[in-house]
């Protein structure tokens, strides 16, 4: 598995793909969306379903995916109108 080889940085975040290789010569992919830190620290991983045919395109999927997470959790949330 490959751990932290391409790890970002964003504000308080810290994501990092995790890769796995099957058997069939395909890659599944996973991201650790990672915050605070001692005691403090909070880490959400998320395993996603497709395969992929290169461990690159494993690794672009899965930082999209945690930097995806990242904008919504972060984007300005208006109230509805009633």
């Amino acid at each position: 598995m490959d751990i932290i080889q391409h790890s970002i940085a964003v504000g308080k975040y810290l994501v990092s793909p995790l890769i796995k290789d099957l058997d069939d010569g395909r890659y599944v992919a996973s991201v650790s969306i990672r915050s605070g830190r001692g005691s403090g620290t909070h880490d959400r991983v998320m395993r996603f379903t497709p395969s992929f045919a290169s461990h690159a395109a494993a690794v672009g999927y899965a930082i999209d995916q945690g930097l995806g997470w990242i904008r919504e959790r972060s984007a300005p949330r208006t109230p509805c109108a009633a």
